[in-house]
């Protein structure tokens, strides 16, 4: 699914029109960014934990090359799939 795709499903479900559905869907999206850039963890019961991990420097291979290469650190965004969700998509 994609982003006009899920703009459409989230119309069907709600009274919103698609423009309405694309601006909270947005905002939506930029809150969440906003809050993990600041270093902060969204939860949301149910569906997942949107959160930031540190990853640690470390020496890695150049695969063509074969060369050792260092990686530096660096901040990954994760998500952990809540309860609900893992149960909901592994009776399907």
């Amino acid at each position: 699914m994609n982003k006009a795709e899920l703009v459409s499903k989230i119309s069907d479900k709600t009274s919103f029109t698609k423009k309405d559905s694309e601006i909270v869907l947005k905002a939506t999206i930029e809150s969440i960014v906003e809050a993990l850039a600041e270093g902060d963890k969204v939860q949301l019961s149910g569906f997942g934990t949107f959160e930031v991990k540190d990853r640690k420097a470390r020496v890695g291979r150049n695969p063509k090359t074969n060369e050792e290469i260092q990686i530096p650190e660096y901040k990954q965004p994760t998500f952990r799939a809540g309860k609900n969700l893992k149960e909901i998509v592994n009776e399907k």
